[in-house]
């Protein structure tokens, strides 16, 4: 059939008449649902503006004989999916509380953070306290002030990126199980992977700062579903390959290699854990003079530890590099942008919504958690000895 006989300049002239001659049926429903996104955007803005947040400062002691287990308890008490009901969602704005636990390096000096509500200070202290009795928590300023809003200028550069995983949410990264601290008695025995990353970030110079983010919010059941649905497919993949070769035999699991098995294997052992919408970014700053675009790689080097070929791990997106066309004001605009959402720690909601992934409570404990005795890095911030018990008043 030749379609260019009805896809005619008439044809398509006729359509538009009739669409202009029908306005007053299909404008109502555009511009109904054009005020609900606007209306959504302002009271989630609006919400957003009303917040009170702290930046809590954890100081870490000379050591630490627990291994990130220990912090995988702490954001599994932080875990909230609560959505609120319609009233609270569509009318007052209300959002899933949300979290952010950063590394810092300030001219090589290492320290810990976490930035949440207020209203949620005292459980994320209780939290902390219950499993790290003996750290010092402390409110502080926020650092995002110690640098000229205005960055880059003629006096500093920047450079940074996001980060993503290169397989499905359901895939997991490297834990700390796999690299044995869980297992391994002795400190020095133990490989852990942000000793590495100290190691660098405490290598910095004076005039250079590295910033590290990772945001998290409760994730629902979905991720879930999700992951039970793809170990179904693997499955089934692999069953119905089966039954073609042995004429419908039926034997699906047998077809699966040792290296498919241990894939379901760790998928299912994923989602059996509390999951958390994710994201991860980070920013290197430096005076022009000492821009050293080495650091860029040695971030992506360190989080590439997490990384396995059969299952998951991270891959950078959305890098304020630019490869071609007006490359200096595309990069200009980028950095100063990622900027202000680090800056607003903006990752799930507007004004800065990205995509994000879902890591489960292991995971994220990997990649965050407090050094035990065998990190040397001379610039890691410790105290020398308890000045204080956690407050009696914090809810257990």
């Amino acid at each position: 059939m030749d379609f260019n006989v009805f896809f005619t300049p008439e044809f398509f002239n006729n359509i538009l008449s009739i669409v202009r001659q029908l306005w007053f049926l299909w404008l109502p429903f555009v511009l109904l649902f054009l005020f609900w996104e606007f209306w959504v955007v302002y009271i989630r803005t609006r919400y957003i503006k009303e917040l009170s947040w702290v930046l809590l400062e954890i100081k870490i002691p000379k050591e630490i004989e627990k291994s990130p287990r220990a912090m995988e308890a702490v954001f599994s008490a932080l875990h909230a999916t609560r959505e609120g009901n319609l009233i609270e969602r569509f009318w007052q704005g209300f959002l899933t509380p949300w979290f952010s636990f950063e590394i810092t390096s300030f001219n090589g000096v290492i320290h810990f953070f976490v930035y949440a509500q207020k209203f949620f200070k005292r459980m994320v202290e209780s939290q902390i306290y219950a499993h790290y009795p003996d750290v010092e928590i402390a409110e502080v300023d926020d650092y995002i002030f110690n640098l000229p809003p205005n960055i880059p200028n003629e006096d500093w550069q920047a450079w940074g990126a996001e980060f993503v995983l290169t397989k499905e949410d359901a895939y997991p990264i490297k834990t700390y199980m796999d690299f044995k601290l869980e297992d391994s008695k002795e400190e020095t025995e133990k490989i852990d992977p942000i000793n590495s990353f100290l190691e660098f970030i405490g290598s910095l110079k004076e005039g250079e700062q590295l910033w590290f983010q990772i945001l998290i919010k409760g994730a629902s059941d979905k991720w879930k579903e999700t992951g039970d649905k793809l170990v179904k497919k693997l499955l089934g993949d692999k069953k119905n390959k089966k039954t073609e070769e042995a004429g419908k035999s039926g034997l699906g699991i047998m077809a699966l290699s040792p290296g498919e098995q241990d894939a379901i294997k760790a998928i299912e052992r994923n989602i059996a854990k509390l999951g958390f919408e994710t994201g991860i970014r980070f920013l290197y700053f430096a005076r022009h003079d000492i821009f050293n675009f080495i650091n860029v790689a040695s971030m992506m080097g360190v989080m590439k530890q997490y990384n396995t070929l059969h299952l998951n791990g991270f891959k950078p997106k959305n890098g304020t590099g630019v490869d071609y066309f007006f490359r200096e004001k595309r990069g200009f605009r980028l950095k100063r942008r990622m900027i202000k959402a680090y800056k607003k720690r903006s990752y799930f909601y507007p004004p800065y919504k990205k995509k994000s992934f879902v890591l489960n409570a292991e995971e994220l404990a990997t990649i965050y958690h407090f050094p035990g005795r065998v990190a040397k890095t001379p610039t890691l911030g410790r105290v020398g000895a308890r000045k204080g018990e956690p407050p009696p008043t914090l809810p257990v």
